[in-house]
């Protein structure tokens, strides 16, 4: 093949717009993750922690990373939101809503926001200097792909790990039973 029109062709597989969705996507998960912090309804809180997780679920698309894009929307945007809304739907929002408690605790939040807000900074300044040693490259071999044949398996044969991994499954569908079974008392 013509070596010009490899490049060419090179040069028009290359993405397009890649730094204004990771922008984009990268403000969408801070605004809504802002958003999960300061709503004072619960489930809107809820919804806003589904958008930070779905947006950080794009960010792993647009590092390549599908297998961990898909456990991000499976596991945590689908099934550990469910568990939280059914704890949302369970709990006597109107009760809890007049518990005013910890209205006062606000000052101590703030400080450990900022004692945590200090860390992340030092760490970032100074993060060579403190880890001189510490930077491994990781080879190419070890990747999601790896994981997942792990996980499941590969095509026609169970995994090391499947056996586990269904038990767990199963554990966490006998324990949302059981809180919604303990908490409803006319099912």
């Amino acid at each position: 093949m013509n070596p010009a029109l490899n490049s060419a062709i090179n040069a028009s597989m290359a993405p397009v717009a890649t730094p204004f969705f990771f922008y984009l996507l990268a403000g969408l998960a801070i605004i809504s993750g802002v958003l999960v912090i300061t709503r004072r309804n619960a489930v809107h809180s809820a919804l806003a922690l589904i958008v930070t997780l779905l947006s950080v679920a794009g960010l792993y698309l647009m590092l390549y990373a599908s297998f961990v894009a898909g456990v991000q929307i499976i596991v945590y945007a689908g099934g550990i939101m469910v568990l939280f809304l059914f704890v949302i739907m369970l709990v006597n929002i109107e009760r809890s809503s007049k518990d005013r408690q910890f209205n006062r605790m606000w000052p101590a939040g703030l400080a450990a926001a900022c004692a945590l807000m200090a860390l992340f900074v030092t760490a970032f300044v100074k993060g060579k200097a403190l880890f001189p040693d510490r930077m491994i490259s990781l080879p190419e071999s070890s990747n999601t792909q790896q994981i997942a044949g792990m996980l499941y398996g590969e095509a026609g044969r169970m995994g090391e790990y499947t056996f586990a991994f269904e038990i767990a499954s199963l554990l966490l569908l006998v324990a949302i039973l059981g809180a919604v079974i303990m908490t409803k008392k006319k099912i």
